[in-house]
Order: C-alpha cells, then structure tokens, then sequence
C-alpha cells in the first residue's frame, strides 16, 4: 500500500483556486467589460479636472493656498511646514508629477469618503452588516497590494483611471472601519438623551453620533490617505504617472538621481497632507471653545472686516 499521499496529500492540486479566478475574471471581461468601463467615467471627469486645476494654477498661488489652508485647520505651525515643503518639492524639480500624484491621491480619497463612511455608517447601525462587511475588510487589508493590479487591468486597462480604482479597493478599508468604530464608541447616554428630546434616529445620527465620531473618522481619512500615497509606486506598474512612475524609472535603470526624487517628493507630499488632514479633525474645544472660522486667517480677515464686532454687538443686544 502506497503511504505517500498520507506521508504528503498535497502531491496534486486540490482546490484550483488559481483556475477558478482566472475563469471569473475571464467572465466578467467576456460579459461586463463595457459596464467596467463605464465605472471610469466619474473617476476619469473627476481624476481629469483636480489634474488640470493642480497643473494648470502657478506654483506659487497652489503654495500660498495650501499654507494658508494649513493654517486655518491647524494652526501657523503646519501652514508654515506646508510651504516649506511645498516649496522643496518644487526645489527638487518635481513639482508637475507631485501634483499629478496629488490629484490621482485626493481623487481616490474622494470616493472613499463617499463610499467608506456610509458603509460604516450602516455597520455601525446593522451588526448583521458589520458580521458581513469584516472579514471583506480583512481580505482587502490583507492581501498583497501588487495582486489587485492583475484584475483591474483585465477589467479596466492601464493608466491613471485604473490607478485610482486600485488604490481606492487598497485604502477603502481604514475609513470603514474608524466610521464603525467611532460611532458604536459614543457613549450611549448621548443617544438617549437625543432620543428623550425627541430626536429620530436620523437627527441622532446626524446631530450627536457623528460630530462625537469626527476625530475617529478623520482619523480615518488620514490613514486611507496615507495608503493612498504607499500605493502611488506601486500603481505606477500599470502606467500610473506621477511620483510614483520617477521612482519605478529609477529602479529599472539604476538612475539613483530619479529614484531619490520621486521618493522625496512622495515623503513632502505625504507630511503636507498628513499635517493638513488631521487638522481637519480639530473640535471646537481643540480651537479655544472657537469656531473654525474664529481663527486662522479667516478670522483675521473678519476682524478686519467688522464682521466679528457686529455679531457680538447683536449677541450683547439681545
């Protein structure tokens, strides 16, 4: 009696999964090939128009915008590294592929956000969805970054378009899963005192759950950007431009001149908007019991402006 398939049962391939992936991809290419190609026009009107207003606007105008945007969500500190770093970028002469990287990462970032919180909006309310929607996440979040470039070329070709649609399957699942958390995180007797002032669930969720969430969802955000921008030399594989492709250039060709470039472009870019997005989590109490638009330059040119002074004239006259 033969005892080396006990010995080794796996002499032979017993789950083709390789086949089966290959037989459904196949599938889909051979009977919704047009429907994955109509899934790019929204990414490619968006992806196209950030491009054009990124490259089209004078460096130094993009550099004073993103400063004074850095120092209206986070303070002076982070507007003043915003364009110092913004500035290097330029220095280094990477300036038309970082804003290139920039609008492929704010457009993938985009439909996160549009996808990924209502998708834990409603884990967070249905636990039936939640059971489903994890171990999903846990696939995503697992599985090696350079196997999703297989299927989106078979299904969506090469280039920028398909870039975003890959990065946004590899960096969907933070944002998900910080909306989930933050929302089940409120603390119950916030819930039932909206619910005792007669607030619907909407209004609940709208009114208290979520600005009680929005440090963990902007947490979030930032780690999907974050993915977003590790992503960028790895899409390049598929014709992606930007940072990304200067760095895959430098490796085929050794060229350490190009390589170091793209990668510290990539590094600027990713404190610039690593420093920006969590600004955007700020809570009131984080601004001195003020609001957004209190501070920062926006409140200095209302100051400026009188617009200050006339509210608290009217809050004192009532």
């Amino acid at each position: 009696m033969d005892l080396s398939f006990l010995l080794d049962p796996f002499q032979s391939q017993m789950l083709p999964v390789g086949e089966w992936a290959q037989s459904l991809i196949d599938w889909l290419v051979s009977n919704y090939r047009d429907f994955f190609q109509a899934l790019k026009q929204p990414i490619d009107i968006v992806l196209t128009g950030l491009e054009t207003i990124l490259r089209g606007v004078p460096p130094t105008i993009l550099i004073v915008v993103f400063g004074l945007l850095g120092w209206q969500v986070a303070g002076p500190r982070v507007g003043v590294i915003a364009v110092v770093c913004l500035f290097l970028v330029g220095a280094i002469g990477a300036w038309p592929n970082a804003m290139t990287t920039l609008a492929i990462i704010l457009t993938a970032v985009l439909f996160c956000i549009g996808v990924g919180i209502p998708m834990g909006i409603l884990a967070a309310r249905s636990d039936r969805f939640e059971a489903v929607l994890k171990p999903c996440l846990d696939f995503l979040q697992t599985i090696p970054s350079f196997v999703y470039l297989v299927p989106v070329v078979m299904l969506f070709g090469i280039g920028n378009v398909p870039g975003v649609i890959v990065t946004i399957v590899y960096a969907l699942a933070p944002i998900v899963r910080l909306t989930n958390l933050g929302i089940r995180q409120v603390r119950a007797d916030m819930v039932e005192a909206s619910v005792a002032f007669g607030g619907n669930r909407r209004q609940t969720m709208w009114k208290v759950q979520l600005p009680l969430a929005l440090p963990t969802i902007m947490t979030g955000v930032n780690q999907t950007i974050m993915m977003s921008l590790a992503m960028s030399v790895v899409a390049s594989m598929i014709s992606v431009t930007g940072l990304g492709q200067m760095v895959l250039r430098g490796i085929g060709r050794l060229d350490m001149s190009i390589a170091t470039t793209g990668g510290l472009g990539i590094v600027l870019l990713a404190i610039v908007i690593d420093r920006v997005s969590q600004g955007f989590g700020r809570t009131r109490r984080d601004r001195g019991r003020r609001q957004w638009f209190e501070t920062g330059p926006v409140g200095i040119l209302r100051n400026l402006l009188g617009l200050d002074k006339g509210a608290n004239d009217a809050v004192r006259n009532r």
